[in-house]
């Protein structure tokens, strides 16, 4: 008899690809995806440990399972991702209603917990084990379907930025076979994928070494131009440290790779730079920056910030604010300094919450004000639109541009999966909204 597995993704993109994956492995035992959260034989919450209070929110989504299966049979819960990484044993201790724990590198033994699951005894997976994990899933097909769909080349990170937990939840950093990729790419496009977006913690640290040549991201981005299917490429996200000459030289020799960079610097100051240990300056980022732009003016960036990191005085925050004036990155994700546990920057003394908050309102005001600009700049004009779906309960289609704006507009079911001219109207911060433009299509068609 079939049973019915509930999965909810917390975080990042490589979390939503792991979700997929987990679901395609877990059909060879014979559960199906369900959307039904109430009905579930098994519920896996796959977490992120990326954001503030990760752990107390899983605990939180926890009680609310519990509240939902009170007078039901409890399904099988499973904590799985990062901070089942970080926290481990300390969750089946702490919360009883849990039965596994599993960390990211371990998902290639997840069809063994759920088949040999007892519910009188908890079980725990949190080695790394990331190669035999890629040779796994290299075993079981792809089934997403997305028109936009992510592919994991990498995973892990050797950075080891004072502030971060990915090195001890994802391990060191470790590449897929190339060739394997380019399979799991063609199997993509098969199931009508048009964009294909490249992943890691460290994407552009991607190396793999088969019969003494070595493969980057810029031989994988060159292969995929190659598929006439395929008809944007991205990746995310990268090191400024790992923005090699091939790398960049992709932006003036390939159509299909996308003019936007999302590359965290996380401050404008060196000295924080230095106590984060990011191992680059803002001069060899700026450096990055203009020879991007060289190659390409129409590049655009989007970052990552953190405010009143440890030891961030005022002239450090304002030499922040300089950079992204700048830069005028056109979309940037920005958060005040919260420690992680068993980091660098765990034990140090925290600026003072008012500080903080007035310095990050004063950031998103700067960065958003630049992301309003570029979409006021969009209005009246005709963009390219991959679309992706139509929106539920809308006679509405949803697709982005080549800068990743969310782009809403009237079209039909065929239009998903074509590039289309969409001429822009109005705009609010995150979004654009248009109607197609008949005139350009035509011509184009």
């Amino acid at each position: 008899m079939e049973k019915k597995i509930f999965i909810k993704t917390f975080g990042c993109q490589m979390n939503e690809y792991d979700s997929n994956r987990i679901i395609d492995s877990v059909k060879k035992i014979g559960f199906k995806k369900t959307d039904d959260q109430e009905n579930a034989d098994c519920y896996i919450l796959n977490t992120c440990h990326i954001r503030d209070k990760a752990k107390e929110k899983v605990y939180h989504e926890i009680g609310r399972i519990k509240k939902i299966y009170k007078k039901k049979t409890k399904p099988i819960m499973v904590v799985a991702g990062c901070v089942a990484q970080a926290e481990n044993q300390e969750m089946l201790k702490r919360e009883p209603f849990i039965d596994i724990v599993v960390g990211p590198q371990s998902y290639h033994k997840i069809n063994e917990l759920l088949s040999s699951y007892d519910f009188k005894k908890k079980n725990e997976e949190t080695e790394f084990d990331t190669i035999t994990k890629f040779e796994y899933f290299d075993q079981i097909e792809n089934k997403n379907t997305k028109i936009s769909a992510f592919l994991t080349i990498q995973e892990g990170c050797d950075k080891f930025c004072n502030f971060c937990v990915v090195p001890y939840t994802r391990g060191p950093e470790s590449s897929r076979s190339f060739h394997k990729i380019l399979t799991e790419a063609e199997l993509l496009i098969k199931n009508g994928a048009k964009e294909i977006v490249l992943l890691g913690q460290n994407v552009n640290a991607y190396s793999y070494i088969e019969n003494l040549k070595e493969y980057r991201l810029s031989n994988l981005i060159n292969q995929l131009e190659s598929y006439s299917e395929i008809k944007r490429i991205r990746y995310t996200t990268s090191h400024p440290t790992d923005m090699t000459q091939d790398l960049i030289d992709c932006y003036k020799n390939n159509k299909k790779l996308m003019p936007l960079i999302h590359l965290p610097i996380q401050s404008g100051s060196n000295k924080i730079l230095r106590l984060m240990n990011r191992k680059h300056t803002v001069e060899e980022y700026l450096q990055v920056y203009e020879k991007l732009k060289k190659i390409n003016p129409n590049i655009e960036f989007s970052s990552d910030f953190i405010v009143s990191y440890p030891g961030e005085t005022d002239q450090d925050f304002i030499e922040t604010l300089n950079l992204v004036k700048k830069i005028k990155f056109i979309n940037s994700y920005s958060f005040i300094f919260s420690p992680r546990p068993g980091t660098k920057a765990s034990n140090q003394k925290l600026i003072d919450n008012n500080i903080s908050k007035k310095r990050l309102i004063k950031l998103q005001e700067c960065l958003f004000n630049h992301q309003i600009k570029k979409n006021k700049f969009y209005e009246n004009k005709s963009l390219d639109v991959l679309v992706e779906n139509k929106i539920k309960g809308k006679n509405q289609l949803f697709g982005r541009n080549e800068y990743m704006n969310s782009v809403i507009f009237e079209g039909e079911m065929d239009d998903i999966g074509k590039v289309l001219k969409v001429k822009i109207l109005k705009s609010n911060q995150n979004s654009l909204f248009g109607k197609k433009d008949i005139s350009s299509n035509m011509r184009a068609a």
